[in-house]
């Protein structure tokens, strides 16, 4: 593990380090610093007006400080000579709360007291479109079931070879890639780690695929809902707790079995109530893990072009069943569906963590398991709420879950509502042609 920077640009070449913090809406935002200024940088941070990013701050503001984390560090694979480093943001000594990365790093911290690690892997979906985002890149990738097809990933496989050879140089342990249920759709995978880690390597993957897209003349992205018609980009999230964090993990202790509402499909009882704080907090979660007005028209799509959306609406839980919101696909981890491409990286893995550590203290019961097909059966499901509908109604399900607001921090929660509904007030203002088409001769 890197400790010291100015060490590591010596021993690697680097000319030039990307201080990088993510604000509230998911941007990453950098300072380029020179390798010969990062040993000060390293203990005092690059400063930024946090008011010229989406934090909730005004001009009036002192400067935020980003301090770089040297254990995220990572040499840009496609040009060495600069280094990536994730930060955490402090201003006048103290950290600030409604900064994404120490939002999960707090929460691991509360997690940890109480002897749970969290582990998380990502399966990070994008699209590759072309430069100006209109179209998808292939204009041969017109399957009606374009997943896996075996030609379209190889149209693309300069792209995909060259993603994956650089996660192989890291170290993320990649092991599969392929063409999505969309048209221009892409997944790749790389093994799950720490819940910190994974989120440094997410916001990092998002960052390398844009940047290579680029390289190839095309443009990536991970807008939820980016082509009408077509299946969304989604980020499933699959959770595992163990009683260690890294290489000292010896016990999973999600895993059992037995009778009970999850023992059958191999979850322990904190297993069950981890899961039953994610149900309990489900549409209030969807504020962060589908945090755009795009969102939900993935989450709440008609059926698409080829079959399905692979997207839930419902707040339901299975087994290994990719029709429902929650599945467990094997004993010891559970599978989040809900969250999208948008969802900060930093926030999507701390309100998991944060409804999880809910749900244990609250031994909250995550309800009926069902195994129906919920596209074709859904309508024969009664109780279950329903995901909600827009952005609007999950910020005000987000704003009345007092719990899971104070379990993400007071003043995060604040900065995030407000900066959200202002988004929201934005969108409503916009003028469309739908309602010219609609409402013109009315």
């Amino acid at each position: 593990m890197t400790t010291d920077l100015a060490k590591f640009a010596a021993d690697k070449g680097v000319k030039y380090f990307m201080i990088s913090f993510t604000d509230l809406f998911g941007g990453q935002r950098a300072k380029l610093v020179p390798a010969q200024a990062i040993a000060d940088m390293q203990e005092d941070g690059a400063g930024f007006a946090g008011f010229a990013t989406w934090l909730d701050m005004t001009p009036a503001h002192p400067d935020m400080l980003a301090v770089p984390d040297p254990s995220s560090v990572i040499q840009l694979p496609w040009k060495p000579e600069v280094a990536w480093v994730a930060s955490s943001c402090v201003m006048e000594g103290e950290e600030v709360a409604q900064a994404p990365r120490n939002v999960l790093r707090r929460l691991i911290a509360e997690a940890a007291d109480e002897g749970l690690h969290v582990k998380t892997g990502v399966e990070a979906e994008f699209f590759l479109l072309t430069p100006e985002g209109t179209q998808i890149s292939d204009p041969f990738d017109t399957a009606e079931k374009p997943c896996y097809d075996q030609q379209a990933v190889m149209r693309r496989y300069d792209v995909v070879r060259e993603i994956c050879d650089y996660m192989l140089d890291l170290g993320w342990g990649p092991y599969q890639n392929d063409h999505e249920d969309a048209n221009g759709q892409f997944e790749m995978n790389w093994e799950f780690d720490d819940v910190l880690s994974t989120a440094d390597k997410h916001s990092f993957f998002k960052f390398m695929v844009k940047s290579v897209a680029e390289k190839h003349g095309f443009r990536a992205t991970f807008m939820p809902k980016p082509i009408e018609g077509l299946t969304g980009n989604g980020c499933h999230v699959h959770v595992s707790v163990w009683d260690a964090p890294g290489d000292k993990a010896k016990t999973n202790v999600f895993a059992g079995d037995g009778d009970g509402p999850t023992g059958e499909v191999g979850l322990s009882e904190r297993g069950k109530h981890f899961l039953g704080g994610i149900m309990k907090h489900a549409s209030a979660l969807a504020a962060i893990t589908n945090p755009t007005v795009n969102s939900y028209k993935r989450i709440n799509a008609p059926r698409t072009i080829s079959g399905a959306t692979w997207a839930p609406n419902t707040v339901t839980w299975t087994g290994n069943n990719r029709t429902h919101m929650v599945r467990v696909p094997g004993p010891g981890r559970f599978e989040l569906r809900l969250a999208d491409g948008a969802a900060n990286p930093y926030l999507l893995q701390a309100v998991i963590i944060a409804a999880g550590l809910s749900g244990i203290r609250s031994k909250a019961d995550p309800g009926k398991r069902y195994d129906i097909d919920m596209y074709a059966e859904g309508h024969k499901v009664r109780g279950a709420p329903q995901l909600p509908l827009n952005m609007l109604d999950a910020l005000r399900a987000y704003d009345k879950d007092k719990d899971l607001k104070a379990a993400m921090g007071d003043e995060f929660s604040n900065a995030f509502l407000n900066l959200k509904r202002q988004e929201w007030n934005s969108y409503v203002s916009h003028f469309t042609q739908w309602e010219k088409d609609n409402t013109l001769d009315i």
